[in-house]
């Protein structure tokens, strides 16, 4: 069980039509909230991977992990998650090499292989073959963050005597993976540091850790709380906050009936506006039921840290109420 746990945000740098602003404003403020989110005590802050996206959802992760190295000094900064069938193996563990030495070793990566065809299809690459992919990736990425010189022959990459010089500044950078399926749990239970995803994955993945001879209370689970905020009186909240979580939950629901390949049989669906507030999709709590909600997770799982999200969309004013609250009265009850 960790010591403590952290808390941090998501950042996906959207600029839905809706509420559309300059891109370059969009940016700025939110590079702003990550330093800001920092100086208020908060553990993280991660950025996702998609592409195609009308609204812009953040389609280079690792430039703007860059962007956020250089603002902070203290915090966990990351991925959660980049789709790790569209990177070259080499590069990638270059790239993040480098992000962990401009980070000074605060770099930890969680990654997926997506679930959108449409995505694979833009970089050439079989959406159905996307899990080998991963796994030989796997196999080539950590050795190399190692120190190691490695040479692979798979059916996806061919690697001959391959070293990164620098290499990752303590050997090797923390790794977490993501998924709901059978194989993405044996995945993560082989290849990963921990588990990233939601609560009701993490008992199939401390199963997998047994059933690979590990000790389940060595698992690390980083769990997501995408639609959870909080507010003192959580009523009057959810008018203010509902259009921008409901923006977000339509266009995930949108993109996972694509080709329904998340691997959950009962996840995010679009819906109109009022019957997103009836939904119970977003939880907003008082500061008094939160740490509840936490010290009953942590009694449960080896959770170490929950990740919110900065809603696309969200002024900057509202978005610094909600973390400023957060901040003041549920970080200390587990600092």
């Amino acid at each position: 069980m960790p010591d403590h746990l952290t808390f941090g945000y998501l950042y996906d740098f959207r600029n839905p039509v809706p509420f559309r602003r300059p891109w370059t404003d969009v940016y700025a403020e939110t590079l702003d909230m990550v330093a800001w989110t920092e100086s208020l005590g908060f553990g993280g802050a991660w950025v996702a991977e998609h592409h195609c996206a009308e609204d812009g959802y953040l389609p280079s992760p690792l430039v703007a992990l860059g962007a956020m190295a250089a603002r902070t000094s203290r915090i966990i900064i990351g991925t959660a998650v980049a789709l790790a069938p569209l990177y070259h193996p080499v590069r990638f563990a270059e790239d993040c090499a480098v992000l962990d030495i401009l980070a000074r070793g605060r770099l930890e990566m969680a990654l997926a292989i997506g679930y959108r065809r449409r995505e694979t299809e833009a970089y050439g690459v079989d959406f159905t073959k996307r899990g080998s992919r991963f796994d030989e990736f796997l196999q080539i990425v950590q050795p190399l963050w190692a120190g190691e010189t490695v040479s692979f022959e798979g059916k996806h990459f061919s690697v001959s005597n391959a070293r990164i010089v620098p290499s990752a500044l303590n050997q090797r950078i923390p790794l977490f993976i993501g998924g709901f399926a059978d194989k993405a749990m044996e995945r993560i239970a082989k290849y990963a540091d921990g588990y990233f995803g939601n609560e009701d994955s993490c008992a199939p993945y401390l199963r997998k850790l047994e059933a690979q001879g590990k000790d389940p209370a060595s698992g690390r689970i980083r769990l997501t709380e995408l639609f959870l905020t909080v507010a003192h009186d959580p009523d009057r909240a959810m008018d203010e906050l509902a259009p921008y979580y409901h923006y977000v939950n339509n266009s995930y629901g949108e993109w996972a009936n694509e080709d329904k390949a998340v691997g959950v049989e009962d996840g995010l669906k679009p819906m109109s506006l009022d019957e997103f507030k009836a939904s119970g999709t977003l939880k907003i709590l008082t500061p008094e039921a939160a740490i509840a909600k936490f010290r009953s997770l942590r009694e449960r799982m080896p959770v170490e840290h929950i990740m919110m999200m900065m809603p696309a969309g969200m002024p900057v004013e509202i978005f610094r109420r909600q973390a400023q609250l957060f901040a003041d009265e549920v970080l200390p009850a587990f600092a």
